[in-house]
């Protein structure tokens, strides 16, 4: 039997007690807006708070899941027997260094973006709309628009297995379309050094305005999502696919696949995290049989 109430305490001693709470609906710290209860929730406001909360929970044999802004992931509707590592509300400190920005891992995107654009910075433009923070964003290689996480990255520092902080170079980031060596090996991004262009700032503004148009325009922004939920697969988009096999708009539950995007599935108000999941199941096994087309996953399951 894992006992929690020391564990609590202990991490309440090392935190401080408004950075753990117990007993968490984990729809309230998801995009999706769905998720049981977590036993416990903790909030890290640095690399020495990451490193100390795990090597708690270590001891104590209670298994541990970092997430950043909740926007990638489902977690089951049984909640999570464990600890979550929330990096977003505390560990988010944003620095301009010249051209470069110095990022803690739970630096929203987006507001990472919009400061780069007000320091005159381009080549950041893409990220403005993607609604994660830069630790999953480096560990995914989010892209979108052309560009892509592997294009302005110059190190991330990370927290590997064993416990040690290391630094990993662009090129030993091991980029590829969305993975990276951070998903591959199961390290934890503690912050990055993002490396940018001088530029024109009505330029850099006008672009990203033309780039929320669109995504106002063709994405279900209104409801509640994960974003894309399958990774393109090669030659094929995996809207196109879904929506050339008539799902539009297919439900399981209150989860939907959107009316305005195939890629996206949407939870409509009443969506369970297993309607989601059966309805990616579903998706898939449509897509593969008429097709022959594998759909894997961007989404993350917690708990499951």
């Amino acid at each position: 039997m894992i006992n929690y109430h020391t564990t609590v305490e202990t991490l309440k001693k090392l935190l401080g007690s408004e950075n753990v709470a117990e007993k968490v609906s984990m729809s309230l710290h998801s995009s999706f807006k769905v998720g049981g209860i977590a036993e416990i929730i903790i909030f890290p406001s640095t690399t020495e708070d990451i490193v100390s909360s795990i090597d708690t929970v270590k001891r104590n044999n209670i298994p541990f899941t970092v997430i950043g802004n909740g926007s990638n992931i489902v977690v089951s509707d049984d909640g999570y027997k464990g600890v979550i590592i929330k990096l977003c509300k505390n560990l988010n400190k944003i620095e301009f260094r010249n051209n470069e920005v110095f990022c803690q891992a739970g630096a929203l995107l987006s507001t990472i973006a919009n400061k780069a654009a007000q320091n005159t910075l381009t080549g950041m433009e893409f990220a403005a709309g993607i609604p994660g923070t830069v630790g999953g964003a480096v560990a995914m290689n989010a892209g979108a628009y052309g560009g892509e996480m592997k294009n302005i990255v110059k190190y991330a520092r990370c927290l590997d297995n064993e416990g040690n902080v290391i630094t990993l170079l662009n090129s030993e980031l091991q980029f590829g379309y969305r993975k990276s060596i951070i998903q591959k090996e199961n390290y934890i991004v503690l912050d990055v050094v993002i490396s940018l262009l001088s530029g024109d700032k009505a330029s850099i503004i006008n672009y990203m305005d033309e780039l929320a148009s669109k995504r106002r325009e063709k994405q279900p922004l209104n409801m509640p999502s994960a974003g894309s939920v399958f990774k393109r697969p090669e030659g094929h988009y995996a809207g196109k696919l879904i929506q050339d096999c008539g799902l539009r708009g297919y439900s399981i539950g209150g989860a939907q696949i959107s009316d305005k995007h195939c890629g996206f599935i949407v939870n409509t108000g009443t969506a369970t995290a297993n309607d989601i999941v059966n309805l990616i199941k579903h998706t898939q096994k449509t897509v593969y049989e008429k097709y022959g087309v594998i759909l894997e996953q961007e989404v993350k399951l917690i708990g499951f």
